[in-house]
């Protein structure tokens, strides 16, 4: 073989055994989803091949709650776990060591405040019409939830305090039962149950949505042994998110991931899906607000005496591997709006 033939040769070697060498060596992730349309980036990176293009064999673990996704992670059961801010600093002050690396749900990135996703509802013979008529009301929320922390502060923005709210612990399903029995006043929720409870009580109303008062955010994290044990996984696993995210967000394939929601989440409907992904935000950024948004839910929890003491976000949030890829990869994040400037924060550029 002539020398420039041979050269040709091994440079061809050389740009296909790379490739081959990772999809023979993936990286294998169990990783930890909640049962319902926050996991939507998880699921597509499995289903539409994100994870195995980044060379990570990703296998989906669901679950019902963030914390039964912490619980399933601190046992060794999965690898990466999600949990908003409304319940992994808890975790965290009870001695939970993991470090957040990449979004899950929510657009903690763009502000501290995202919960659009929320709402509270009532059935028309209620009597309740503003927030201020809960007063005495039986209120469906769901404790240890970002609803349940959105009620809190939508009652206390009003000067009612918690004790005059009767707070009735449930869920989604729950909730629409408890409304049909008269059991109920009124239910803080999320999408898409709080559309499909509209839609079925006969006669109940969308009393607020959102607001500005909670943010309806989470991140994936791992323990600090699986996150630098292999930077590069690490790495890969935040590329596949960040590129998975992108392609949630573009709306040609809202019929398409409406379907993958259905065959991940129980008991939910495509066309419910499509109604009400518009109130989600898949933006998997992480930055000085997402800390914000953290630091403002540990507040409360410290009020509602969940916690005794603030604890620090820079010992939770490590954002250089999702730095990293927003530098190398601006394509995935053109169609996200920049940070706002924050109370706390200063400009953000």
């Amino acid at each position: 073989m002539r020398p420039f033939a041979v050269a040709l040769t091994v440079a061809a070697l050389l740009c296909v055994t790379p490739g081959l060498d990772r999809a023979d060596a993936a990286t294998p992730f169990n990783v930890g989803a909640v049962n319902d349309t926050g996991g939507l980036v998880v699921f597509v990176a499995v289903d539409k091949g994100f994870f195995a293009k980044h060379g990570i064999d990703g296998k989906v673990i669901v679950r019902n709650s963030g914390p039964e996704v912490t619980r399933a992670l601190d046992a060794g059961e999965i690898d990466f776990g999600s949990a908003n801010v409304s319940s992994i600093p808890v975790a965290l002050e009870r001695g939970l060591n993991v470090r957040a690396v990449v979004g899950y749900a929510g657009g903690s990135y763009t502000k501290s405040t995202d919960d659009n996703t929320l709402g509270i509802i009532a059935p028309a013979d209620s009597g309740i019409s503003t927030v201020a008529d809960l007063r005495g009301k039986r209120v469906g929320t769901t404790f240890g939830w970002m609803n349940d922390t959105y009620l809190v502060e939508l009652i206390r923005k009003q000067g009612l305090g918690e004790a005059p709210v009767k707070r009735i612990n449930t869920t989604p399903n729950g909730m629409i039962t408890l409304f049909d029995t008269g059991r109920l006043d009124a239910a803080a929720v999320w999408e898409p149950d709080l559309t499909r409870i509209l839609e079925k009580v006969k006669g109940s109303r969308l009393l607020v949505r959102g607001g500005d008062v909670v943010c309806f955010c989470a991140a994936m994290h791992a323990r600090p042994e699986v996150l630098y044990r292999d930077r590069d996984a690490t790495q890969r696993y935040v590329d596949a998110m960040a590129e998975a995210a992108r392609f949630v967000r573009d709306p040609k394939n809202l019929d398409e991931i409406s379907v993958i929601v259905s065959r991940h989440v129980s008991g939910t409907e495509t066309a419910l899906i499509k109604r009400t992904l518009k109130y989600w935000v898949y933006d998997m950024r992480l930055g000085k607000n997402s800390m914000k948004a953290f630091d403002d839910a540990v507040r409360v929890l410290i009020a509602q005496k969940k916690m005794s003491q603030p604890f620090d976000p820079a010992k939770y949030y490590d954002t250089s591997f999702i730095e990293r890829t927003m530098k190398e990869h601006p394509e995935w994040f053109d169609d996200l709006p920049r940070r706002r400037w924050g109370p706390r924060n200063g400009p953000n550029h």
